[in-house]
């Protein structure tokens, strides 16, 4: 839950298992760029990285993550809320260029907050 009294936004991101191993290498601070996405979208809350998680990642990868973490607020500033179609589905792009500026924003360890694994 964001904090108005704090200096950082709390934002979620639902990521696959390799995503996840190069999170763990970078000690929990960083996340990967990836080749295949042009912008990075971290999400606002839970319950849109869950909707992510089930509906994207755990059908291709049999397996998903719900991460959170704390971005400076200041850094943030810079990018509008986006909208993803939907109630409750904000979220920020990012583009891949500035990911290695994000990370150094990111306050705090990138932690797993959620796990699914699909059967079979």
């Amino acid at each position: 839950m964001n904090q108005p009294d704090d200096d950082t936004i709390t934002l979620f991101r639902s990521v696959g298992p390799e995503e996840l191993r190069l999170i763990e290498q970078s000690g929990s601070r960083a996340f990967p760029p990836r080749s295949e996405q042009p912008i990075f979208y971290p999400v606002l809350t839970e319950a849109f990285a869950l909707k992510i998680a089930h509906e994207w990642i755990l059908p291709d990868l049999r397996a998903a993550y719900v991460t959170r973490f704390k971005v400076r607020r200041a850094f943030l500033s810079r990018y509008p809320v986006e909208n993803a179609g939907g109630k409750d589905l904000d979220e920020y792009w990012i583009p891949a260029a500035d990911l290695p500026e994000f990370n150094k924003n990111i306050v705090g360890p990138i932690e797993v907050i959620r796990h699914f694994r699909s059967a079979g």
